[in-house]
Order: C-alpha cells, then structure tokens, then sequence
C-alpha cells in the first residue's frame, strides 16, 4: 500500500478492516494503483437504455466476457454491473479484477422515478465483489424509500467487509434537466451520498447553472466557468475531500471531450472516472486506446 492510499485510507474513521481492505483492493488495482486515481468500467447500461442501445453499435459488447476482459487489458481500478452480468463471468475472471455488484437497476420503460432491488449482499459476497453500487435519485418521489433501502443494504454490507458505492442522480418532478446538472444540486446530491455512508460517491460533472433560489447566494461572486473549479467543489460537498469522488462519463461524445473531462476531474482533485458507454461503444481497440491516455492523465502524464 502507498503511502497516497494509506491517507485516504485514514480519512475512513469507524470502517472497519475488512471494508478498508476491499477499499484497497480497487485502490491498488491497475495501471493507477496507489496512486488514489481510479477509473472504474460500468455496465448497467442494458438494464438502464436495453440492449441495442447499448450494445448494438458494437456487437461484440453484447457478451459479458468482453466487458470483463476489456476492464482487465485496460488496467482498469474496477469493472461495476448487474448481477446477471457479474455471474456470466465470475468463473473464468476470478480474482483478476475487483468487481462492484450493481444492487438496483431501473428500465427504459418505467413509469416513476425509482429502482428496483435486484441484487443482494449475499450475491456480492458469493462473487467475491469488493462494493455493492446503489443509485438514488434525489428528488425522485420514491428517494426517501431508496435512502432506506441503502441504509440496510450498507449496514449488510459493513458488516460483511463489503464497501457501499452511492450513484446519487438529481432527478425527478421539480428539476428540469438543467437543473439535474446544476452546480448546487450535484454537490447536494454527492453531500447525500456521504451522508448516507457511501465509501464510493459517483456523479455527474455539473454544469455553472445554479439552480436553486435559496443556494444562489451562496454562489454569488465566484467564476464558475472552469469545470475543474466545479469538480472541486463538489470534492469539497463530499465531507472535504474525505470520500472518494469518481465522476459519470456520461453519454457518449468525442475523445477530446472525454479526455478534457479527465484532465478537469484530476486538476479539481476528484478520484477519477467512472466512464462506459464512451469505451465499450467504440471498437476495443479505440477504447483501449482511450483509456491508456485518461489513466496517462490521471498519472498526470499528459
């Protein structure tokens, strides 16, 4: 362990051991081991967008092994997913990488703003994971349910040396989609998730718009234009920089849009990149190609 993990490591008080432990498998894992930068591979996306949709633009995607083995190649911190996608693979992957079970997943067709269960600890546990992932949507009108179900499946997890990931995605009634990416709301949104004790806080990069009324003020008198000033504040909502910040890669877009994504995330202090669609939507090798050069950012290297 490096003495940069070890820090960040110590800023988790009352975690226990083997939850820390876990912690240091992702943080230690791949081309950015020790160095507390990450960039971590999702695919949720079938559950979230279907399958042609997600995977159709390269076939080869469709098979879970492909997203396995490209995290592995990649030299990724963590490959994150369903429990479907995580047991079509967790034979011949074992031990190669650290995965992430992702415990609730929505559909293209749902008619609220929710998530249903549909993973377990136990699941984690019997598939080695390091972390449980878990989004909540607030302002959703079932949030409040949600936070109740990650309090439980957190406290499992704790309590088995599993660490919790929070995806925390403003959304719902009173916020446009403007809004779900005001600068206030996502550093309210990832000031939810460590307080509801994620280890792991993943967001969206948010925009300058400040959205609401009553925070404006708060607002007033700073330049918001620089994204890696925004990065940074949001950093500062999740306890100060004591928990780890790692941001969506959002739908996809250009390189160079996803590699000054990067380089905004490492100059306002972030962990690094949580980013799918934008890799495994390319040919594998563009998207190994891409992540060599975001892991090179984060090394600060370019």
């Amino acid at each position: 362990m490096t003495a940069t993990v070890k820090a960040i490591l110590d800023k988790y008080e009352a975690t226990s051991p083997a939850v820390k432990a876990n912690l240091q498998r992702i943080l230690m894992q791949g081309h950015l081991g020790g160095t507390g930068k990450l960039v971590i591979l999702p695919v949720d996306q079938g559950f979230e967008h279907g399958p042609a949709r997600s995977f159709a633009i390269n076939p080869p995607a469709y098979d879970p092994h492909y997203h396995y083995q490209l995290a592995i190649d990649a030299g990724l911190s963590a490959y994150a997913a369903p429990l479907g996608m995580l047991e079509a693979g967790a034979d011949t992957f074992a031990g190669q990488i650290p995965t992430i079970l992702k415990v609730n997943s929505s559909n293209s067709w749902a008619t609220t703003i929710d998530q249903a269960v549909t993973g377990s600890v136990s699941d984690a546990l019997r598939l080695g994971c390091a972390a449980i992932g878990f989004t909540i949507y607030p302002g959703g009108d079932n949030v409040f349910e949600q936070m109740e179900e990650i309090r439980e499946l957190s406290e499992e997890a704790k309590s088995v040396g599993i660490a919790t990931v929070i995806w925390s995605y403003p959304r719902g009634p009173n916020l446009s989609k403007e809004a779900e990416l005001a600068l206030d709301v996502g550093a309210y949104a990832a000031h939810m998730a460590a307080l509801l004790g994620a280890h792991i806080i993943k967001v969206k990069l948010p925009t300058a718009h400040v959205e609401q009324k009553d925070a404006q003020k708060a607002y007033e008198g700073t330049d918001w234009s620089k994204q890696s000033d925004r990065v940074k504040h949001v950093v500062q909502s999740s306890f100060a920089g004591r928990r780890i910040v790692v941001f969506s890669g959002g739908a996809a877009k250009g390189s160079d849009a996803v590699y000054q994504d990067a380089r905004d995330i490492r100059d306002g202090g972030g962990n690094g990149s949580i980013i799918g669609r934008n890799t495994f939507q390319r040919p594998r090798a563009e998207a190994l190609e891409m992540l060599a050069k975001i892991v090179s950012i984060y090394k600060n290297e370019e």
